[in-house]
Protein backbone atom coordinates (compact mmCIF):
# COMPACT_ATOMS: atom_id res chain seq x y z
CA UNK A 1 0.00 0.00 0.00
CA UNK A 2 2.76 2.97 0.67
CA UNK A 3 6.18 3.35 -1.25
CA UNK A 4 8.08 1.09 0.97
CA UNK A 5 6.85 -2.00 -0.31
CA UNK A 6 7.48 -1.63 -3.78
CA UNK A 7 10.85 0.16 -3.33
CA UNK A 8 12.72 -3.19 -3.20
CA UNK A 9 11.77 -6.64 -4.88
CA UNK A 10 12.44 -8.69 -1.32
CA UNK A 11 9.50 -6.95 0.14
CA UNK A 12 6.40 -7.62 -2.27
CA UNK A 13 5.51 -10.14 0.06
CA UNK A 14 4.66 -8.47 3.00
CA UNK A 15 2.57 -6.33 0.27
CA UNK A 16 0.98 -9.16 -0.83
CA UNK A 17 0.01 -10.37 2.73
CA UNK A 18 -1.21 -6.57 3.45
CA UNK A 19 -3.02 -6.46 0.16
CA UNK A 20 -4.48 -10.07 1.29
CA UNK A 21 -5.90 -8.70 4.13
CA UNK A 22 -7.30 -5.69 2.98
CA UNK A 23 -9.17 -7.97 0.79
CA UNK A 24 -10.83 -10.16 3.53
CA UNK A 25 -11.36 -6.82 5.49
CA UNK A 26 -13.20 -5.49 2.50
CA UNK A 27 -15.17 -8.23 1.93
CA UNK A 28 -15.90 -8.59 5.91
CA UNK A 29 -17.55 -5.12 5.43
CA UNK A 30 -19.83 -6.51 2.85
CA UNK A 31 -20.97 -9.57 4.84
CA UNK A 32 -21.68 -7.62 8.19
CA UNK A 33 -23.44 -4.50 5.83
CA UNK A 34 -25.98 -7.73 4.66
CA UNK A 35 -26.33 -8.87 7.65
CA UNK A 36 -27.12 -5.60 9.81
CA UNK A 37 -29.60 -4.94 6.86
CA UNK A 38 -31.14 -8.03 7.73
CA UNK A 39 -31.47 -7.33 11.38
CA UNK A 40 -32.78 -3.35 10.70
CA UNK A 41 -35.59 -4.85 8.31
CA UNK A 42 -36.45 -7.76 10.05
CA UNK A 43 -36.58 -6.44 13.23
CA UNK A 44 -38.64 -4.12 12.02
CA UNK A 45 -40.77 -6.38 10.58
CA UNK A 46 -41.05 -8.71 13.66
CA UNK A 47 -41.99 -6.68 15.99
CA UNK A 48 -45.04 -5.91 13.60
CA UNK A 49 -46.11 -9.62 12.85
CA UNK A 50 -48.91 -11.15 14.51
CA UNK A 51 -48.23 -13.42 17.30
CA UNK A 52 -47.74 -16.84 17.16
CA UNK A 53 -44.67 -19.08 15.66
CA UNK A 54 -44.39 -16.87 12.63
CA UNK A 55 -43.31 -14.22 14.94
CA UNK A 56 -41.51 -16.72 17.18
CA UNK A 57 -39.28 -17.46 14.11
CA UNK A 58 -38.80 -14.38 13.29
CA UNK A 59 -37.21 -13.89 16.87
CA UNK A 60 -34.85 -16.94 16.33
CA UNK A 61 -33.66 -15.88 13.40
CA UNK A 62 -32.93 -12.51 13.96
CA UNK A 63 -31.16 -13.08 17.19
CA UNK A 64 -29.35 -16.03 15.49
CA UNK A 65 -27.69 -12.93 12.58
CA UNK A 66 -27.32 -10.49 15.70
CA UNK A 67 -24.94 -13.77 17.41
CA UNK A 68 -23.46 -14.19 13.65
CA UNK A 69 -22.87 -10.25 13.73
CA UNK A 70 -20.60 -10.72 16.78
CA UNK A 71 -18.55 -13.66 15.83
CA UNK A 72 -17.98 -11.94 12.20
CA UNK A 73 -17.10 -8.87 13.95
CA UNK A 74 -14.55 -10.16 16.41
CA UNK A 75 -12.83 -11.78 12.97
CA UNK A 76 -13.20 -8.39 11.14
CA UNK A 77 -11.45 -6.72 14.33
CA UNK A 78 -8.28 -9.23 13.66
CA UNK A 79 -8.57 -8.46 10.51
CA UNK A 80 -8.08 -5.02 11.01
CA UNK A 81 -5.42 -5.43 13.48
CA UNK A 82 -3.39 -6.96 10.85
CA UNK A 83 -3.86 -4.92 7.83
CA UNK A 84 -2.99 -1.87 10.48
CA UNK A 85 0.24 -3.44 12.00
CA UNK A 86 1.47 -4.06 8.13
CA UNK A 87 0.70 -0.31 7.25
CA UNK A 88 1.88 1.39 9.98
CA UNK A 89 4.48 -0.44 11.31
CA UNK A 90 7.25 1.72 9.39
CA UNK A 91 5.18 4.79 8.94
CA UNK A 92 2.84 6.04 10.88
CA UNK A 93 -0.49 8.12 9.43
CA UNK A 94 -0.45 11.79 9.23
CA UNK A 95 -2.90 12.50 11.79
CA UNK A 96 -4.78 15.48 9.69
CA UNK A 97 -7.97 16.63 10.62
CA UNK A 98 -9.76 14.92 7.82
CA UNK A 99 -7.82 11.54 8.80
CA UNK A 100 -8.82 12.20 12.87
CA UNK A 101 -12.62 12.83 11.84
CA UNK A 102 -12.66 9.47 9.33
CA UNK A 103 -10.56 7.61 12.28
CA UNK A 104 -13.21 8.97 15.31
CA UNK A 105 -16.18 7.85 12.80
CA UNK A 106 -14.99 4.31 11.91
CA UNK A 107 -14.31 4.23 15.60
CA UNK A 108 -17.78 4.98 16.73
CA UNK A 109 -18.89 2.81 14.35
CA UNK A 110 -17.10 -0.74 15.27
CA UNK A 111 -18.34 0.48 19.11
CA UNK A 112 -22.61 0.19 17.36
CA UNK A 113 -21.48 -3.01 15.62
CA UNK A 114 -20.53 -4.33 18.55
CA UNK A 115 -23.31 -2.76 20.95
CA UNK A 116 -26.45 -3.50 18.97
CA UNK A 117 -26.14 -7.49 19.57
CA UNK A 118 -24.79 -7.03 22.72
CA UNK A 119 -27.77 -4.92 23.99
CA UNK A 120 -29.99 -7.92 21.65
CA UNK A 121 -28.40 -10.02 24.29
CA UNK A 122 -29.30 -7.42 27.39
CA UNK A 123 -33.02 -7.96 26.20
CA UNK A 124 -33.05 -11.69 25.60
CA UNK A 125 -31.26 -12.55 28.52
CA UNK A 126 -33.14 -9.99 30.35
CA UNK A 127 -36.54 -12.01 29.45
CA UNK A 128 -35.58 -15.52 29.98
CA UNK A 129 -32.91 -18.17 30.75
CA UNK A 130 -31.67 -19.99 27.16
CA UNK A 131 -33.38 -17.70 25.09
CA UNK A 132 -30.93 -16.62 22.44
CA UNK A 133 -30.47 -20.04 19.74
CA UNK A 134 -28.47 -20.34 16.57
CA UNK A 135 -30.28 -20.82 13.87
CA UNK A 136 -32.81 -23.63 16.00
CA UNK A 137 -29.57 -25.72 16.23
CA UNK A 138 -28.14 -24.72 19.43
CA UNK A 139 -28.92 -22.81 22.21
CA UNK A 140 -25.77 -20.00 23.08
CA UNK A 141 -25.12 -19.40 26.89
CA UNK A 142 -26.66 -16.25 28.33
CA UNK A 143 -24.17 -13.03 29.18
CA UNK A 144 -26.91 -11.26 31.58
CA UNK A 145 -28.51 -12.86 34.21
CA UNK A 146 -32.60 -12.71 33.97
CA UNK A 147 -33.81 -9.88 35.67
CA UNK A 148 -37.54 -8.32 35.19
CA UNK A 149 -36.71 -5.67 36.62
CA UNK A 150 -34.62 -4.03 33.65
CA UNK A 151 -36.76 -5.60 30.92
CA UNK A 152 -38.08 -1.72 30.26
CA UNK A 153 -34.63 -0.75 30.36
CA UNK A 154 -33.06 -3.28 27.71
CA UNK A 155 -35.69 -2.73 25.13
CA UNK A 156 -35.09 0.92 25.39
CA UNK A 157 -31.29 0.03 25.16
CA UNK A 158 -31.72 -1.99 21.81
CA UNK A 159 -33.98 0.61 19.88
CA UNK A 160 -32.50 3.28 20.58
CA UNK A 161 -28.13 2.09 20.09
CA UNK A 162 -29.92 0.34 17.03
CA UNK A 163 -31.03 3.61 15.60
CA UNK A 164 -28.22 5.55 16.89
CA UNK A 165 -26.60 3.21 15.06
CA UNK A 166 -28.27 3.44 11.98
CA UNK A 167 -27.65 7.49 11.99
CA UNK A 168 -23.81 6.95 11.99
CA UNK A 169 -24.18 4.18 9.04
CA UNK A 170 -26.08 6.99 7.45
CA UNK A 171 -23.05 9.64 8.05
CA UNK A 172 -21.06 6.74 7.01
CA UNK A 173 -22.74 6.80 3.50
CA UNK A 174 -22.45 10.79 3.21
CA UNK A 175 -18.61 10.58 4.09
CA UNK A 176 -17.89 8.30 1.24
CA UNK A 177 -20.38 9.28 -1.21
CA UNK A 178 -18.15 9.36 -3.88
CA UNK A 179 -17.80 5.64 -4.18
CA UNK A 180 -21.28 5.20 -3.17
CA UNK A 181 -21.75 6.53 -6.20
CA UNK A 182 -19.79 4.72 -8.44
CA UNK A 183 -21.23 1.82 -7.00
CA UNK A 184 -24.63 3.10 -8.40
CA UNK A 185 -22.89 3.75 -11.91
CA UNK A 186 -21.41 0.10 -11.79
CA UNK A 187 -24.82 -1.07 -10.95
CA UNK A 188 -27.15 0.93 -13.49
CA UNK A 189 -24.43 -0.21 -16.24
CA UNK A 190 -24.38 -3.76 -15.36
CA UNK A 191 -28.58 -3.61 -15.72
CA UNK A 192 -28.56 -1.71 -18.82
CA UNK A 193 -26.23 -4.12 -20.45
CA UNK A 194 -28.32 -7.10 -19.04
CA UNK A 195 -31.33 -5.54 -20.64
CA UNK A 196 -29.94 -4.72 -23.67
CA UNK A 197 -28.67 -8.97 -24.19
Amino acid sequence: MSSQFAAEPQNSKPKNRLNSAFKQLWSMHWWMAACYLVLFVGGFGMVRSPEGAVQGNLYTFHKSVGALTMALLTWRIFILQRVWWRKYTHKLPKFTPEWIRAFLLHTAIYVFMLAVPLSGFFLSNSYKPNNVSLFWLTTLPDIFPVNSAVLELARSLHFWIAYTFLGFIVLHTIDQKKYVRSLWRRATKTLQKSRQS
